[in-house]
């Protein structure tokens, strides 16, 4: 039997379970962590997911929609996670945890990057960053990436050691990256949270056992230096961050001991927020609404149905109140302002699609009913 391309099927299996096998890598397995919808330079929104061989992006057909294009398809193999982030340069950033079998011992892991500097053009070939273990039994160890870009473009990786401690390897002002270098940390748990402010000063969280972690540049590409530890519990991989004034971020992250999410501002009390997530990053955006500075809220709940909610910025205590969207979701939603200032929810549906719902025209705030990309 011959496949679609006339070549010879593998010995073994037919040309039928060869196209199925194509047809799964090819398939939205999840949403990508970090803010998978990205607005680019020229206005155009991109959204992005995981498939179980590689990356899947949709991209606007032109600014505020509502035609889009893909999802195309970048092959990346042997991936566990992978996270995006993007500077105000508009470049997206992935950073990936690569993890590739070795025999009987344990498997070589380390970090890759790869970027995309324009809307709906090529992602770069993925580059490896390394592994600040040399001993294969503790880089096995390592954990998950989260990355922050300063406003001069140079990108931060931070990541959990084996020690539980926290790494970060980050650009030179050259280009090349410099050395993994060891923040230090204690019980630290997978699922940092990391803000680049506009200032270009770039601030990280961390869980650990019994408190947070917390580091700041004192300027913008500058060491970090560790602040204080926040006596809270943070359930390992909910955690988000927005920033919400000058150098000052707001951190979002599930109570284990609750299960509802809460808001706190480093130097404040911890506000409980109410809701039951179902254990993903909460999406957070800063727009204006009807003239008022304000932050939006979307999670998914223990159902997989994607709640939502708006409040005045900085202003968590006066009530939050959260609505049903009527979306499920794969994995965690997404917000983004589009190329006309609307704000944009984005799901991956548990039929693998984007769907894509809009801010309406109307007075207040309100969502258009969602549309299957």
């Amino acid at each position: 039997m011959r496949t679609r391309s006339g070549r010879a099927a593998p010995r073994g299996r037919t040309a039928e379970a060869v196209e199925r096998t194509a047809a799964e890598d090819h398939a939205a397995q999840g949403t990508v962590d970090g803010r998978w919808l990205t607005l680019g330079k020229d206005g155009r929104l991109t959204a992005y997911a995981r498939t179980r061989a590689g990356l899947l992006r949709w991209t606007e057909v032109r600014p505020g929609g509502p035609a889009w294009t893909g999802p195309d398809f970048f092959p990346v193999a042997n991936l566990t996670h992978l996270y995006l982030a993007q500077g105000s340069d508009t470049y997206v950033h992935f950073l990936g945890r690569r993890e590739v079998a070795k025999g009987d011992g344990p498997p070589a892991v380390d970090v890759v990057h790869a970027v995309q500097y324009q809307t709906g053009r090529p992602v770069t070939e993925w580059r490896s960053l390394g592994n600040p273990h040399q001993d294969r039994e503790k880089a096995a160890r390592f954990g998950v990436p989260v990355a922050a870009v300063g406003t001069s473009g140079r990108v931060h990786v931070f990541a959990r050691n084996a020690g539980r401690g926290v790494m970060l390897r980050r650009e030179a002002p050259s280009g090349k990256w410099e050395p993994w270098k060891d923040l230090t940390g204690s019980g630290v748990r997978d699922g940092l949270a990391a803000v680049a402010h506009d200032t270009g000063r770039i601030e990280l969280l961390a869980g650990g056992e019994q408190a947070a972690m917390w580091w700041r540049q004192a300027e913008p590409d500058g060491d970090f230096g560790p602040e204080p530890n926040i006596p809270v519990r943070v359930a390992p991989g909910t955690a988000s961050v927005l920033s919400t004034g000058p150098d000052r971020a707001t951190y979002y992250w599930a109570d284990p001991d609750t299960g509802g999410l809460v808001a706190h501002r480093p130097g404040g009390w911890v506000i409980p927020l109410g809701g039951a997530p179902s254990g993903d990053p909460v999406a957070v955006l800063r727009a204006t609404l009807d003239g008022y500075d304000c932050t939006l809220l979307a999670h998914r709940d223990l159902d997989g149905q994607v709640m939502f909610a708006a409040f005045g910025t900085e202003n968590e205590q006066g009530g939050v109140w959260w609505s049903p969207t009527g979306e499920r979701s794969l994995g965690a939603p997404a917000l983004a302002l589009d190329g006309h200032g609307r704000v944009v929810l984005a799901v991956l549906g548990q039929d693998g699609a984007l769907h894509i719902s809009r801010q309406t025209p109307e007075p207040g705030f309100s969502l258009a009913p969602s549309i299957r990309v």
